[in-house]
């Protein structure tokens, strides 16, 4: 074993009963202090959902979306007289997929306890 790699494990190794010494004055609160961080805890999570829930919302509709119009553009491409008869479809699809990432922004309103 090189020597740089026992230095990593060293330094590895330090840094993890490091923090393991400096944690523990962390968990070390009264009951009211620890009421009021589990109420902020919830709040965090919400927002936390939230979060999570516009960016997976917005980068599946726009994943949705840009596949559909390029199947779409495609087909238009190989039979330009059926044009009208793919855009109506297209432009449906499209406005449906939109919905489901408003949906997702009304969820995270409802998370965030805006909406009651």
């Amino acid at each position: 074993m090189s020597i740089s790699k026992k230095l990593g494990l060293v330094s590895a190794g330090a840094a993890s009963v490091f923090t393991m010494l400096l944690s523990s004055p962390v968990f070390a609160q009264t009951a009211a202090a620890g009421m009021e961080a589990n109420k902020f805890d919830a709040q965090a999570m919400a927002a936390a959902g939230a979060g999570i829930a516009i960016g997976l919302g917005v980068l599946g509709g726009a994943l949705g979306q840009g596949r559909a119009a390029a199947a779409a553009l495609e087909g238009i491409s190989r039979n330009p007289g059926a044009a009208p008869r793919i855009q109506t479809p297209m432009i449906l699809g499209l406005a449906l997929i939109e919905s489901l990432v408003l949906l997702s922004f009304v969820i995270a309103f409802f998370l965030q306890g805006k909406i009651s």
